[in-house]
């Protein structure tokens, strides 16, 4: 029996509509969806499908991790 797992998402708008969605703690999870609530569904297919090759491979499940946004100007 496999237990419940809790991670933070990021959902970015994209400039031609929809949301990319980032998970901080498990890196090669990106996803889309065309509105947030398909992003969130997409998101949670992807975070399943990574779990599994996680395990399938014997690599541990990450904790999440608290993640902070912050906007940083720099001179280009």
């Amino acid at each position: 029996m496999s237990r419940e797992h809790r991670f933070t998402v990021q959902l970015r708008p994209e400039p031609e509509g929809g949301f990319t969605v980032l998970v901080p703690a498990l890196p090669e999870v990106v996803s889309y969806g065309a509105n947030e609530a398909e992003a969130m569904a997409n998101a949670r297919e992807a975070i399943e499908l990574a779990l599994d090759v996680r395990r399938d491979e014997g690599e541990e499940i990450p904790e999440d991790v608290a993640t902070l946004i912050r906007s940083l100007s720099v001179a280009a």
